[in-house]
């Protein structure tokens, strides 16, 4: 069945990179639900409340080599 096939796949991609193959799943998905006119609830806020703590460092600089990856000089 293409699901197992499918299954076996994601099982030999590295961690590191499983969050954007689920970036890519679920927003295909959505696509083919707003094909099908499908209302989507939307989600509550505040589902990771206490999960994630921005860093102090959020707010500073970033390094010119980023800055510089940012506007194509790299």
């Amino acid at each position: 069945m293409i699901q197992d096939q499918l299954i076996n796949e994601i099982k030999q991609i590295p961690g590191n990179k499983l969050a954007e193959l689920y970036d890519l799943i679920h927003y295909f998905r959505l696509g083919l639900a707003s094909e099908q006119e499908v209302t989507h609830a939307q989600r509550p806020i505040g589902l990771a409340k206490g999960q994630f703590q921005v860093p102090a460092s959020f707010c500073e600089p970033l390094p010119d080599e980023i800055l510089e990856g940012f506007e194509g000089k790299q």
